[in-house]
């Protein structure tokens, strides 16, 4: 049997450009793992089963195509224990399909390669290729092209999710982007997103990156403005929401920070992991 951690992911900045000719977005977005994680375990099994969490749809689809491209039987059991929150923008569902894939392969008596392995991920999802990487990436294209960042990893970090918010699907929060008339002047926002990171040394630093396009189409997100008054150094939507973060210094300010947002919350207090 094997355990796994599966991290969720944190959009620390989400630029967006204009709907493309094959119907997605040009996007840069940078993505950070963070320690809040779900907790799996994989084990070869009789058939294919996934346990434990009754929605999952990504890990089985992943452990499927994985036997498809390997010429082998899927015979694979899989228990998530769900720790991220979900349908929330933290990609907890990409994170367990990435480190499942993964580990199913390597498990495998010929793995596929790692150009192999990737196009498998891809087709699950624009978030599930970083979930095969380490460290903070930046994703370009449509989400699918990565490179390795280097960026400053001691920070804390608030995650809420206020009691009652209900995330629309990302393609209706695309959508109402496109509605609201988003995605021109792309070019600008990317090379301003672009210059932080090639200068970014400090967890300070971060308050310089553009803020999330999609957030006026995710919808009210109160507890931004909160965390900023609590301190946050940079806070905003992650993803297509609606799950918020606030970066902080300390641990012992994010944990003061968490407090101040009261009970009309879920709260989660962690960090940058690589």
């Amino acid at each position: 049997m094997t355990e796994l951690r599966a991290h969720a992911k944190l959009n620390l900045a989400l630029v967006v450009g204009e709907r493309r000719a094959d119907g997605l977005h040009e996007v840069a977005t940078v993505l950070q793992r963070l320690e809040l994680a779900d907790r799996l375990t994989l084990e070869r099994g009789d058939g294919l089963a996934v346990e434990g969490f009754r929605e999952d749809t990504l890990v089985g689809s992943a452990l499927v195509r994985l036997a498809e491209a390997a010429g082998v039987e899927p015979r694979w059991r899989v228990r998530i224990d769900k720790r991220i929150p979900v349908a929330a923008g933290l990609g907890g569902g990409s994170a367990d399909a990435g480190v499942v894939l993964a580990a199913a392969n390597e498990g495998l008596r010929a793995p596929l390669p790692p150009e192999r392995l990737r196009p498998l991920a891809t087709g699950l999802g624009a978030d599930v290729p970083f979930f095969l990487t380490r460290g903070p990436q930046l994703a370009v294209g449509a989400g699918e092209t990565l490179a390795a960042l280097q960026l400053p990893q001691d920070y804390a970090v608030v995650l809420g999710l206020a009691h009652g918010a209900e995330k629309p699907s990302t393609a209706e929060v695309y959508r109402r982007f496109d509605e609201l008339g988003g995605g021109p002047g792309f070019a600008e926002r990317r090379d301003a997103l672009l210059r932080v990171l090639a200068t970014a040394r400090e967890p300070r630093d971060l308050a310089g990156l553009p803020p999330n396009d999609l957030a006026p189409a995710a919808g009210p997100a109160p507890l931004v403005g909160e965390l900023r008054a609590a301190g946050a150094f940079r806070a905003d939507v992650s993803g297509a929401g609606p799950a918020v973060y606030g970066l902080f210094e300390t641990v012992a300010e994010a944990e003061a920070a968490a407090l101040a947002l009261g009970p009309g919350a879920d709260v989660w207090v962690t960090r940058p992991v690589w």
